[in-house]
Parts: C-alpha cells; sequence; structure tokens
C-alpha cells in the first residue's frame, strides 16, 4: 500500500519515461524481423516485464541493459503463446499480427488487463481474415492460419489502436497493398510505423484515419528510441495543477498533450513550453469547473480522466465528465468521494461539484489509470491517504513514488502484509 500525506508543495523537474503503449507495441513490432532490434527509452514496468516473458515463451532472446532492450527474433520456436502471460496484459494480443505473417500461424489467447470494459479483438479478427487467414476459436484461444497474407481494403468499426497496430503489422510483410480506413490516430500509432519504416516497411498515412502499407519480403533490425509517455506527463501535469505547484517535465512532445494543455487551460492552469520537448505548469489563483468528453485521438484521451476528475473535485463550480469509451471507467469515483468528492453519476456521466478540500482516507485503485488519479487526489488532500491496488499503478508508472519524492512529496509505500501502525511522515527537506 502507499501512504500519501497531503497538502505539501511540490518543485524542481521530474523526468517522462518512454511511452508503455508504445513500448508494448514495438516489442510486438521486433518480431517481424529476422534480425536484432533495439528499442532505446524502454520503461522498466510491470508489463514491460509480462511482455517480456510472451516473446520468450515464443523462442525470442532478449537482453536489457537499462533502458535498452535488444530483441532477436531471428527464430521463433513456438507459434503459440502461453495463456497464464496473456490473460494479465491485453497488448500481448499484438504478436497476432507478426506472428501469422512471420510463420504463417499463431495461437493466441484471448487477452486480459484491466477491467475497464469490452475490449474484443473482432477488429483484428476480421482484418486478418480480409487479408486472407483462416481465424477460428477454441477453447478462448484465436489460431489462425495463412499460407501468405494478402493485401486488401479494411475498414474498422471504430479507430482501434489495438486493432490499427495488429494490421499493420501484419501488413507489412503481405503481399500487396493494405489500406486500413477509419484507423486510430494515436501518436503511439506513429511511432510503431515509424520503427516499422526504419525497418525497411512501407507505410504512409500513419497518424490519419487512412494507412496505406504496401508490402515487403522482409525486414532487418534496427536501433530505434521509444517516444515519451504522454500519459505520464499529463499526470504530472495535473500532480503540478492539484498542488498548487510550479514544476517542469521532459522529455516530452507537446503536441501529444495538445488536447490536455487545452483543458487545463480552461480550468485555470497555464501550462508554458519552456523548451520544444520540456513543459512548466503554473497553477492558477482559482481553478473554475468544465466539462471533459472523452473521445479517440485527437480527442481528450480516457487515460487521463480520472487524473482530471481528482482535479475538478477541487475547481471551483459544477463540472461534466462524459466517458464514452469504456463503460466500466467510473469504479473510481466512489473512492473519490471516500475523499470528500461531491460527485454523482448517471449512465457514463459524472457530475462533479467542487469542494473547498479533499480529506485524506483509505482508498482502493481499480485499474491503472484510477490509481493514478487517486495518488494525485492524495496529494492534495488534507491528512493522510492509503492507497491499495498498487499492482496496477506498476503496470503503467516507472518509479512513481521516486520521482514524487524528487519533488518533495511526502509519501512511503509499505507491505501489505506489514502490521498497521501510525507511519511517521517522511521529512521535508527546506
Amino acid at each position: 500500500m502507499l501512504h500519501i500525506w497531503g497538502r505539501t508543495p511540490l518543485q524542481g523537474h521530474v523526468e517522462i519515461s518512454g511511452a508503455k503503449n508504445s513500448a508494448l507495441a514495438l516489442m510486438a513490432g521486433a518480431l517481424l524481423s529476422s534480425e536484432t532490434c533495439r528499442l532505446r527509452n524502454v520503461p522498466n514496468l510491470v508489463d514491460i516485464t509480462r511482455m517480456g516473458k510472451v516473446l520468450s515463451a515464443l523462442g525470442i532472446k532478449l537482453k536489457q541493459d537499462g533502458d535498452l532492450l535488444e530483441i532477436d527474433a531471428s527464430h521463433i520456436s513456438h507459434s503459440t503463446a502461453p495463456y497464464q502471460l496473456v490473460s494479465q496484459l491485453r497488448a500481448s494480443f499484438f504478436v497476432i499480427g507478426p506472428l501469422l505473417a512471420r510463420l504463417g500461424v499463431a495461437r493466441v489467447p484471448l487477452p486480459g488487463g484491466c477491467a475497464i470494459g469490452a475490449r474484443p479483438v473482432d477488429l483484428h479478427v476480421r482484418g486478418l481474415q480480409a487479408m486472407g487467414a483462416d481465424v477460428q476459436f477454441e477453447h478462448g484461444v484465436v489460431m489462425a492460419y495463412a499460407r501468405k497474407l494478402q493485401g486488401a481494403r479494411i475498414y474498422l468499426d471504430c479507430p482501434s489502436v489495438g486493432a490499427t497496430e495488429t494490421l499493420m503489422m501484419a501488413a507489412t510483410l503481405a503481399e500487396g497493398e493494405t489500406i486500413i480506413e477509419n484507423a486510430a490516430q494515436e501518436p503511439e500509432i506513429v511511432d510503431l510505423a515509424n520503427f516499422c519504416q526504419a525497418m525497411g516497411a512501407q507505410i504512409q498515412g500513419a497518424g490519419t484515419s487512412t494507412i496505406t502499407v504496401v508490402g515487403v519480403s522482409q525486414l532487418h533490425g534496427t536501433d530505434y528510441s521509444i517516444i515519451p509517455d504522454r500519459i505520464e506527463a499529463g499526470t504530472f501535469l495535473i500532480a503540478g495543477a492539484i498542488t498548487r505547484s510550479e514544476i517542469s517535465l521532459s522529455p516530452v512532445v507537446p503536441d501529444h498533450l495538445t488536447a490536455v494543455i487545452s483543458k487545463l487551460q480552461a480550468i485555470g492552469v497555464e501550462v508554458i513550453s519552456d523548451t520544444p520537448n520540456q513543459l512548466r505548469v503554473v497553477p492558477g489563483q482559482t481553478y473554475r469547473g468544465t466539462d471533459i468528453e472523452t473521445y479517440f485521438y485527437p480527442g481528450f484521451p480516457t487515460d487521463m480522466q480520472p487524473m482530471f476528475m481528482s482535479l475538478l473535485t477541487l475547481s471551483e463550480g459544477s463540472s461534466v465528465i462524459t466517458e464514452t469509451i469504456f463503460e466500466k471507467r467510473l469504479q473510481h469515483v466512489q473512492e473519490f468521494k471516500r475523499m470528500g468528492a461531491d460527485i454523482r453519476i448517471k449512465g457514463n456521466h459524472a457530475f462533479i461539484n467542487g469542494v473547498p478540500m479533499l480529506s485524506g482516507a483509505p482508498v482502493v485503485a481499480t485499474d491503472l489509470r484510477a490509481a493514478a488519479g487517486l495518488v494525485v487526489a492524495a496529494l492534495a488532500a488534507e491528512g493522510k491517504s492509503t492507497i491499495q491496488g498498487l499492482q496496477y499503478l506498476d503496470r503503467g508508472y516507472e518509479k512513481l513514488e521516486r520521482k514524487l519524492q524528487g519533488l518533495g512529496a511526502r509519501l512511503e509505500r509499505v507491505p501489505l502484509d506489514t502490521p498497521e501502525v501510525q507511519p511517521v511522515p517522511p521529512s521535508v527537506s527546506v
């Protein structure tokens, strides 16, 4: 569990890690090459470790040195991903596209991950079928076969990031041209496309709604650096705003945070670009409520919704958050209410009335981003908060406690089986 003593001003600079969601997709993409790929700026996270275990189970050799990950997929000895690993990590399903393209066969169990709502793989499957694959479901395992994938025109019913990534990777080694329409436009899609291009793939249109891939016979190795994590960057912007603290963060790509920065400005927070890859958050005198509706990129990211909810609980007036992506992503509301927030839920809407103060309380995280939202809320709350469910937090934030402590936050992680005693707040150096 994590003990946090709130209402402590933050100051200083924080370094943003590589993007988790990008790193996971690129790790799967490395299977497309029979030569060694080196990924730089890879965050040290539970999800990255799990993905590494999936790749190792397929016979792929991995070597890690700090944030450098070397992936040798020259010999893939297995086409079946183990259920016990895939069930813990949704992104591990992405290996189905590269496996099918490289080997002509893939057996991948239906994936797991945070329980935030339905995220079916039917778009992945229909796209692979359009490319000539024979896909069957048996005992919770997706079995796909294709002597040679063929280029196709694929329309996605919704701009799914996972489906776009899976089909784009599969298309790099397919015969002919593949056009993916209504494709996801997230920065992680562009990062994966750039990585594949660095290996010799022919991809155009990544970052737009139409992606065109012309298949090549093989891809070569490359040395590639992953983009900064925009969700981690947004989380620290909120941490600065909610504690009324001026902090800076880098490296970032400000264009990836356009929707986040716009909403912060609407609330009354100033975000300054000190350099092309460094941002500084400057808190305002008063914060005012605003309405937020999550949507596919370049809309407001659903992954930032819980963190913004924490800030809006302390903003004057009323706010409405509408969650349009995941139907179960308002489970954290009850935990915010334990801290004194005034929130009412109706359907996929959260109606928030700002309160003068949050109070520390024992709370439980329900998913990765809910955990982050509770952490930033606890930073601003009066007294001590105790957060359980850290297994979610560790999936997506590298060294979060250490980074917050470096900014002056007072917090301490203790094992759940430690006898409950009244801990002494860590001292604050002046």
